[in-house]
């Protein structure tokens, strides 16, 4: 079954990308462009992740940021010198 028209992409594809580690409605999109169109995927993208489904998830739920932080890069300026 299709989950975005726009770019038609498939549920299976999604889950293949999940699979290889996109754990985000938006690193799907970074994937597949799903979900950067009319934008009307994006909940069944995320249904499709579900909540236990990333195992970098997990980690965070458990407390373990520093091992996922570790794992992702660093954002281009420190969190701390932000402008809010």
């Amino acid at each position: 079954m299709y989950v975005c028209s726009c770019f038609g992409i498939t549920e299976k594809q999604v889950q293949e990308h999940a699979a290889s580690g996109a754990c985000t409605p938006r690193q799907i999109a970074g994937a597949c462009k799903a979900g950067t169109d009319c934008g009307s995927c994006v909940r069944r993208i995320q249904a499709l992740l579900g909540r236990g489904a990333c195992p970098r998830r997990e980690l965070l739920d458990q407390g373990e940021s520093a091992a996922v932080l570790a794992a992702d890069p660093a954002p281009a300026v420190p969190i701390a010198s932000r402008a809010a």
